[in-house]
C-alpha cells in the first residue's frame, strides 16, 4: 500500500508545478512486478489527473490576480491568444514536460468545461502511462525474486 501511495503523490504532484517523477516511480513499481500492472496504471493516471485537476481549478481564479504586480500578464496573454487558437485540441500535450502544466492552468483560466478537460486529460495522460508501461515491460524482466505481476 506503501508504493501506491508513493506513486499516487508523485503522479499527482508532477502534474502540478511541483517537481516530481511519476515516471520513475512507475518504471521501478513495474520492474519490481509486486503489483498487477493495471492497478499501478490507474493509481499513476488517477494522481495525475487530479494534479492537473488543481491547476484548472487553480486557473478558474487565477485571473482575479490580472491587476497585481506579481502576476505574469505578458505570459499569461502569450497563452490565452495561443489557447484560443487551438482551444482544447492542445491539452492533448498536456502529459509532455515543460508544457503541460501550464496548459492545464491555461485551460481553467480561459473556463474550460470540466467534462471536456476531463475527458481530453483522462485520455492522454493514460496513454502516455500506457506506452511507458509497454515500453519498461518489453525492454526489461521484473527483477529476479519479484513477486507475480498479474
Amino acid at each position: 500500500m506503501i508504493a501506491l501511495t508513493g506513486l499516487f503523490l508523485a503522479a499527482l504532484l508532477a502534474a502540478t508545478v511541483f517537481p516530481a517523477q511519476s515516471e520513475a516511480v512507475l518504471v521501478v513499481l513495474l520492474r519490481a512486478g509486486d503489483h498487477p500492472v493495471w492497478l499501478l496504471l490507474a493509481v499513476a493516471t488517477a494522481g495525475n489527473v487530479l494534479g492537473s485537476v488543481v491547476n484548472w481549478g487553480l486557473g478558474r481564479f487565477l485571473l482575479r490576480f490580472a491587476d497585481r504586480r506579481w502576476f505574469p500578464s505578458s505570459g499569461m496573454k502569450r497563452a490565452q491568444a495561443w489557447y484560443r487558437r487551438y482551444g482544447h485540441w492542445s491539452l492533448w500535450l498536456c502529459w509532455v514536460p515543460v508544457v503541460g502544466d501550464p496548459l492545464t492552468v491555461v485551460a481553467g483560466a480561459m473556463r474550460e468545461p470540466l467534462w471536456r478537460f476531463l475527458t481530453v486529460v483522462l485520455l492522454a495522460k493514460a496513454g502516455r502511462y500506457v506506452v511507458l508501461a509497454a515500453i519498461t515491460l518489453a525492454w526489461f524482466q521484473p527483477a529476479p525474486g519479484a513477486g507475480g505481476a498479474e
